[in-house]
């Protein structure tokens, strides 16, 4: 029996993409034009000195030979969790209900211009012809896809496990303890962040470095990431910072656990003024919350906030909103079906001067979901200025709904319609009220060109 999910809001798809979460890496989205890139090739040395890990986890012998990994099996992880096999019968039902629900609160009645019920035939077919149970999960993934508004998505029961394990904080994976972006039309691995107390923080990576192999090996669809492996074991990557020569490190593998790390600090200025940072990379970590108030209260009253939400994809209400009441408050909008209408309310919850300090909010092409939702929000309720570049437009909101096999199926149901203006997000994304943009991995954030218009939007230097 299929039961509805209350609010859960947007979700992370570009998480949910991946087959395992806990690899924490975000897919790329379209690639806007860099300002300095690097490609690997045969030209590349290693160093002939030999490499000694900086960091060798308390539980692994410091004594032991350290112990490689062929890269065959160093290309998936072995799964959190798993799928248990589902009849003919079953995988049939959750088809019937799954057509049951697109065809009463699909956002759009023309199913986005599809014939939906000439696609469900076909998937039908399909499953009577036979299917494994892993094969009918992506089937049923790219029936969804079918609809074709990039938003809505069906994912396994294991995916849903781990989806909800990443949602508490409580994610655990093996490998170096990078949070961070795939890029495999580039063939490297963008670093976001590194988790606290992980090999790669002791190794000295740091946000916007990029991995450019991992033990030799090049960076590809074919072959994945291969930063995972067995506890213990130690992997070499040739790791490039922006503007430098690649360079080896070798870590040793340990699990790493918890919710996504923050980057909160104020910015340099030159008139002496206090402006905030706070990097904010998903809403789709119960953590994040707290971790934010937590920044809120060590900066106590600012001059200036600005928020970045250039990787953030999306996430539940259940995070965003909590959020969202450290800097507006009252009703902001509303959500409208195609059956009815319900209100977005804050009740604010300021932390110092964090419901009237000036802010300004850094957008990307990879802000989607709520992630625009609450840019939109903070411009319209708040008077936050934007830069960065203009958002995707991916402003659809899901409900999910749950099947008796434990699987769950995220379907854009609701649009949004902010009540301080008549924007359609969908159509025009986020427009930057000062265009300023380049990719992650090209700069630090001493030099980042968004920083630095967000400083001039604040009227500081």
């Amino acid at each position: 029996m299929k039961t509805k999910r209350t609010l859960f809001g947007l979700l992370v798809l570009s998480l949910l993409a991946c087959n395992f979460i806990t690899q924490m890496i975000v897919p790329p989205t379209a690639t806007p034009t860099a300002t300095q890139t690097f490609t690997p090739t045969a030209t590349f040395t290693p160093s002939p000195t030999p490499l000694v890990p900086a960091y060798i986890p308390p539980q692994c012998d410091a004594s032991a030979p350290l112990a490689t990994i062929p890269p065959e099996l160093a290309v998936q992880p072995t799964p959190q969790f798993t799928n248990e096999r589902i009849s003919k019968g079953m995988q049939l039902r959750i088809l019937d209900d799954i057509d049951e629900i697109v065809s009463r609160v699909y956002v759009y009645p023309d199913y986005n211009g599809k014939d939906w019920k000439a696609i469900v035939r076909r998937y039908r077919s399909m499953i009577e012809a036979g299917l494994e149970t892993e094969a009918f999960y992506r089937e049923m993934q790219n029936m969804i896809n079918e609809l074709g508004d990039e938003h809505s998505s069906f994912i396994s029961p294991a995916e849903v496990r781990q989806s909800e394990a990443e949602l508490k904080g409580e994610s655990r994976f093996v490998g170096v303890g990078l949070y961070s972006n795939v890029d495999f039309e580039k063939g490297k691995i963008i670093v976001i962040s590194t988790f606290p107390g992980s090999p790669a923080e002791y190794a000295g990576l740091q946000a916007h470095d990029s991995i450019l192999l991992v033990d030799g090996q090049p960076i590809t669809a074919e072959t994945g990431i291969r930063t995972l492996g067995p506890e213990c074991t130690a992997v070499i990557l040739t790791v490039q910072s922006p503007g430098e020569s690649p360079r080896e490190v070798m870590l040793i593998r340990s699990e790493i656990e918890g919710g996504v790390p923050v980057d909160a600090r104020l910015v340099s200025t030159t008139d002496g003024s206090k402006i905030g940072y706070i990097f904010i990379p998903s809403f789709f970590d119960e953590t994040l919350p707290v971790q934010i108030e937590a920044a809120l209260q060590e900066f106590g009253p600012l001059d200036g906030l600005i928020l970045d939400l250039r990787l953030n994809s999306g996430g539940t209400s259940t995070v965003a909103y909590p959020i969202m009441s450290f800097f507006v408050g009252g009703k902001l909008g509303d959500f409208t079906s195609r059956r009815d209408q319900r209100a977005l309310k804050i009740e604010a919850n300021p932390i110092h001067n964090s419901q009237t300090v000036p802010l300004v909010v850094m957008v990307s092409e990879e802000t989607v979901s709520f992630g625009e939702i609450f840019a939109g929000v903070m411009r319209d309720a708040r008077g936050a200025k934007i830069t960065g570049e203009t958002s995707l437009g991916n402003v659809e909101v899901l409900h999910g709904y749950d099947f008796e096999d434990g699987s769950v199926m995220w379907i854009a149901s609701e649009t949004f319609d902010s009540a301080f203006s008549e924007d359609d997000w969908e159509q025009t994304g986020i427009v930057p009220d000062l265009p300023a943009y380049a990719e992650w991995d090209t700069f630090y954030f001493e030099t980042d060109p968004s920083i630095a218009a967000a400083l001039e939007l604040l009227g500081h230097k």
